[in-house]
């Protein structure tokens, strides 16, 4: 497809859009004040087909595709399911997908809620939290991009100067340079760093606003009571701000199981550094296994399925508390 072809069938999508959005302005118009019902169907219709074209349809073909070949067309049932958790280098991509599942929420969270509690009605503040959120505005690729550079590796020689931060700082210390993103389980975690570096901002964001929506009366009785420093922030703080950990945990969570841009620009998933959203890519678009793509993609989505229903839970149990 050249680009006058895309250029044009661009054209259509907008056209193509613009027209269904018409229609259905076009036919809440004429039904206002006649049918609430409607109207609903109006708006609702239209959003139901396009989930179902772009969302189930996509879904159901992709579990259907799991249980097939790598051309879909011989049925091998469980096999691609088996392979990925039989597979040495799979189950490599399982256990970093875990490692990254694990560590980055948790320390995000920490560090955005440590900071958001530090720089809470500061003087500096604004330009403390302007800091520190500063990374969530750039694309991962980008800060992937400049992770590459924090740990270039260059060989420890004469007149060869180091333009990799970490491993300057190591030459300066009267350390060699270290070749960060080579060894296993290392490389795994210096590429979760990059993830923690961006989602701490939005940690920081969402739980310094419910930090200063906790209601005064609640912190002055708390200070009348004897509390402060560490047992305000346990015994008041988290306890009030209890749902937002939770929705912060969770987003993170899902963020970081379809982790992809990271890898892919930063190793390739080469050097055992693999995750199951970037093994789904390589899987069904560079070496053509359609089948165990197509699994890959399946187990993604059951492992963010548990996810998302206990944030629902909790945000449920939340508004009936409240």
């Amino acid at each position: 497809m050249d680009n006058l072809e895309k250029f044009g069938l661009m054209v259509f999508a907008i056209a193509l859009f613009a027209a269904v959005m018409g229609v259905v302005l076009l036919v809440v118009g004429r039904a206002r004040g006649r049918s609430d019902l409607v109207q609903s169907l109006a708006f609702v219709v239209p959003a139901f087909l396009m989930l179902a074209v772009g969302l189930l349809y996509p879904a159901i073909r992709t579990i259907y595709q799991s249980f097939f070949d790598r051309r879909t067309e011989n049925f091998v049932g469980l096999d691609n399911y088996e392979t990925i958790v039989t597979n040495p280098a799979l189950v490599t991509v399982l256990q970093n997908t875990f490692l990254w599942v694990v560590i980055t929420p948790i320390v995000a969270t920490f560090i955005g809620l440590v900071y958001a509690v530090l720089v809470d009605r500061a003087r500096i503040e604004a330009v403390a939290k302007a800091l520190i959120f500063l990374p969530l505005a750039i694309s991962l690729v980008g800060a992937s991009i400049i992770w590459r550079f924090v740990y270039e590796y260059r060989p420890d020689q004469a007149n060869v100067e180091q333009i990799g931060i970490a491993n300057q700082v190591l030459v300066w210390l009267g350390f060699e340079p270290h070749q960060f993103l080579l060894g296993w389980p290392w490389n795994t975690l210096f590429l979760i760093v990059v993830l923690i570096w961006v989602q701490a901002g939005f940690a920081m964001t969402v739980l310094s606003a419910a930090i200063k929506a906790i209601p005064a009366d609640i912190t002055e009785a708390a200070r009348l009571d004897g509390l402060a420093g560490p047992k305000m922030f346990r015994y008041i703080t988290v306890p009030s701000i209890r749902p937002a950990l939770i929705v912060v945990l969770t987003t993170i969570t899902i963020g970081t199981l379809k982790v992809f841009d990271i890898v892919r620009t930063m190793t390739g998933g080469q050097f055992d550094t693999s995750v199951v959203a970037n093994e789904f890519y390589v899987q069904s678009f560079r070496q053509g296994e359609r089948g165990l793509g197509s699994a890959l993609a399946v187990v993604l989505f059951i492992l963010v399925i548990p996810i998302v229903v206990y944030n629902v839970r909790q945000l449920r149990k939340a508004g009936e508390y409240r």
